[in-house]
């Protein structure tokens, strides 16, 4: 956290395209991680997409603040005590992207209804909360599902996987139609990140 200027340079240096910026309050999730006095420092040192991802009970009420922040997307997950739509118009009606995220209980025709509505879908590919745990391969079918209703629908909707990712699991989720990849600790534990990048990439965002 000292570094995170240097870090986030890193990433731009690295081809990274977005920075996935994870919210968590310690009661939608067990964990704490940053907010908002944050996001504003990181949006006055970086032109990089910023991807706010939104583990918080009632996001609804802070749809506004992280938009004025910096947020580029704001994604929230349907499991929250706010209601779904309501949430996303919020998050429209501040210029900003809308996401609506998942967990890996969560089924993907969850998410049907609002599609129109969306520029993205989130899978979790694990458990929401912590970092650097193992992919869940039977959110594979999900992300299929997700992608299917997708273009069945006709619409540009991104689908966004998140838990677990590298070389290893990236071709599966790429094939069932996953097109946005966050990684964090393959991307920060490589040798050379710009290589580890490069290994999770094929026409997509990472």
């Amino acid at each position: 956290m000292l570094r995170l200027g240097s870090e986030i340079k890193k990433l731009e240096d690295n081809g990274i395209d977005m920075l996935h910026f994870d919210v968590m309050d310690g009661i939608f999730v067990n964990n704490i991680t940053f907010g908002l006095p944050v996001l504003k420092q990181v949006r006055k040192v970086t032109d990089i997409t910023l991807d706010v991802h939104l583990m918080i009970a009632d996001p609804i009420k802070y749809v506004s603040s992280f938009a004025e922040s910096g947020a580029d997307i704001i994604c929230f997950h349907l499991e929250s005590s706010s209601d779904t739509l309501e949430t996303i118009r919020a998050i429209k009606s501040c210029g900003v992207k809308a996401a609506l995220a998942i967990k890996p209980a969560t089924p993907a025709e969850s998410v049907f209804e609002y599609l129109p509505y969306l520029d993205m879908v989130l899978v979790m590919t694990v458990e929401p909360g912590f970092g650097g745990q193992s992919f869940i391969p039977e959110t594979i079918d999900k992300i299929r599902k997700v992608r299917s209703r997708i273009s069945e629908l006709g619409l540009d909707v991104d689908v966004e996987v998140d838990g677990g990712i590298n070389d290893k699991t990236s071709p599966a989720v790429r094939e069932a139609g996953a097109n946005v990849f966050v990684s964090g600790s393959y991307l920060f534990a490589a040798d050379n990140m710009a290589q580890a990048a490069n290994s999770l990439k094929e026409d997509m965002t990472c």
